[in-house]
């Protein structure tokens, strides 16, 4: 599908602002969206990798006055302190073996077969951990603040799994703080923080290894992507925000099963 480039960028930009913290999978949406577009190749991962900042920048924005109390109590108050080294022993489990399976995971897994696989697994465990939680009385944790390192060792564990394309990094993150006793609010609350380090880390890294492949005629492309990217991944983590108060994450769950059928569909002869 021809289109002018920066109706490219805006698609895009909705695609990855609107999925990039919803447990349905970002890189499921903007492989059918960059294939359709025909946005593939390596300056298409490079374009996708750089709106993923602005996405992260959504969560800065949204949670900044949370972010700056972090930031300030981090000499005298043990709570903060305690958050930001919960969100460091998450970090590290994903970090580690993400550098160690990098080269296998681009060549073995990312392609529409492995994704279409993840996305409807990734849907049954939805249903799964949803079911289980249903039958438990009370969460153990009701704020990231109460978080153990075990907590967050255990939702960085669970991180590991969206190395696989189609995961969800979101959906390994709240899933796996739920089934480690943390509330639905507060493993959704977990994942969002832990998104900015996860994805700035991952986004520059891969932004100055593959620096080379822009030039400077990409760069209002770039800006327009990333400027969507930014106000509809604020609407989508504002939304979700609403809808757990509410709502069970089954609806997503269903919606992966559905998106992995069509991924087989469209790609697979």
């Amino acid at each position: 599908m021809l289109l002018p480039p920066l109706v490219d960028a805006v698609i895009l930009g909705v695609v990855e602002g609107l999925t990039e913290f919803l447990p349905v999978s970002s890189t499921g949406h903007l492989i059918i969206a960059s294939d359709l577009l025909g946005q593939g190749g390596e300056k298409g991962k490079v374009f996708d990798i750089v709106i993923q900042l602005g996405a992260i920048l959504a969560v800065c924005w949204e949670f900044r006055a949370r972010i700056g109390r972090a930031f300030a109590g981090l000499a005298s108050d043990r709570v903060q302190r305690r958050f930001a080294a919960n969100l460091l022993v998450a970090f590290l489990p994903a970090a580690i073996v993400g550098l160690a399976s990098e080269h296998a995971i681009k060549r073995y897994l990312f392609n529409p077969a492995s994704v279409a696989v993840a996305l409807a697994l990734g849907g049954l465990a939805i249903f799964a951990v949803e079911r289980w939680y249903r039958g438990k009385a009370q969460a153990r944790v009701g704020s990231v603040y109460d978080m153990t390192w075990r907590d967050a060792l255990g939702v960085g564990l669970a991180q590991c799994l969206s190395l696989i394309p189609g995961t969800s990094r979101s959906g390994a993150t709240i899933m796996g703080g739920m089934l480690f006793g943390l509330s639905r609010a507060a493993a959704t609350d977990f994942s969002f923080f832990l998104a900015i380090p996860v994805m700035f880390a991952a986004s520059g890294y891969e932004l100055v290894k593959n620096r080379a492949l822009l030039s400077e005629g990409d760069l209002q492309m770039i800006g327009v992507g990333f400027a969507v990217s930014f106000a509809a991944a604020l609407v989508a983590v504002k939304g979700l925000i609403r809808y757990v108060a509410h709502h069970d994450f089954r609806a997503f769950a269903w919606y992966r099963i559905a998106l992995a059928v069509v991924v087989l569909a469209y790609f697979l002869p």
